[in-house]
C-alpha cells in the first residue's frame, strides 16, 4: 500500500523563534497514524529539529557534490549526519531561480540515495506549457532521467512531486480532475519504466496551493498520495487540517 504523505516547505520564511514555535505547535496536533507528516525548514535551522517525533524532517534543497570547495553548499553527507529522512529536490523555485537542470537535479537525487535519504522529486510545468497542450511532454522530460537512469531499487526509494508551476504561490490550483490526469500520467510512466507493482507503490503527491479548503477534494483522487505544501505550512492550524483531509 502505497504511503500517504503530506509535506510542509518553508521555505525562506520564519526567524528562529518562530520557526521553533511553529514547530512545537506542530509537534502538539493529531495526526492519522498511517499518514508520513514532513516539515521542511530553512537549512540554517535543521540540526535544531532532527530530533523531531511526530514530524520527520526534511531539507529544501542538497548539494550534488560530496564535499570539497563548494561555499555556501551542504552534501547528503552531512543530511545524513543530522538523521534527516527526506530532502526537496528539483523544485521549480530552483529550477527557475537558480537555471537547476535536470542532469544536476539527478545528480542530487543519486547523492542522496548514496547516503540513505528520500528525494522529494519535484516536477510540472509551466502556464504557457499548459494553454500550449504541452504539459505532459514537459513533466515527461523532467522525469526522464529518474526513470532511465535509476535502478528500479533505487527508484523505489523516491517519492514524486507534481506542482504546476503556474499554482505555486498564487492562490491557483489545479482542478482535482486535472491533477488527477497528470498524477495518472506519471504513474502510467513509472509503471513503463519499472513495472506496475513498483508504480502502485510510489508516492506522488500534490503540490500548487493546496490548502484546507481544497485538500480533502485532491486527496480522494485514486493516484494523488498527498501534497507538498507551501504557504499553508505556516499555519499549524491550517496544516493539521491538511493532514487529516485523508
Amino acid at each position: 500500500m502505497r504511503k500517504k504523505i503530506v509535506a510542509g516547505n518553508w521555505k525562506m520564511n520564519l526567524n528562529k523563534s518562530d520557526a521553533h514555535i511553529l514547530y512545537k505547535n506542530l509537534e502538539s496536533k493529531s495526526y492519522p497514524n498511517d499518514v508520513e507528516v514532513i516539515i521542511a525548514p530553512a537549512s540554517i535551522y535543521l540540526d535544531s529539529f532532527s530530533n523531531a517525533s511526530k514530524v520527520s524532517i526534511s531539507s529544501q534543497d542538497v548539494s550534488a557534490n560530496d564535499n570539497g570547495a563548494f561555499t555556501g553548499e551542504f552534501s547528503a553527507e552531512m543530511l545524513s549526519s543530522m538523521n534527516l529522512r527526506f530532502a526537496i529536490v528539483g523544485h521549480s523555485e530552483r529550477r527557475t531561480f537558480h537555471k537547476e537542470s535536470d542532469l544536476l537535479i539527478f545528480q542530487k537525487v543519486k547523492m542522496l540515495l548514496k547516503h540513505g535519504i528520500t528525494p522529494i522529486f519535484c516536477c510540472g510545468e509551466s502556464l504557457s506549457d499548459r494553454e500550449s497542450k504541452n504539459h505532459f511532454n514537459i513533466v515527461k522530460s523532467q522525469l526522464s532521467q529518474i526513470l532511465t537512469m535509476l535502478s528500479k531499487k533505487e527508484f523505489s526509494k523516491v517519492v514524486v512531486a507534481y506542482e504546476p508551476v503556474w499554482a505555486i504561490g498564487t492562490g491557483l490550483t489545479a482542478d482535482p480532475q486535472d491533477a488527477q490526469d497528470m498524477h495518472s500520467f506519471i504513474r502510467g510512466l513509472i509503471s513503463e519504466a519499472f513495472g506496475s507493482e513498483a508504480s502502485e507503490l510510489t508516492s506522488i503527491l500534490y503540490g500548487g496551493s493546496c490548502k484546507p479548503s481544497n485538500s480533502r477534494e485532491l486527496f480522494s483522487m485514486k493516484d494523488i498520495d498527498g501534497g507538498l505544501i507551501g504557504g499553508a505550512s505556516l499555519d499549524s492550524e491550517s496544516f493539521e487540517s491538511i493532514v487529516n483531509s485523508f
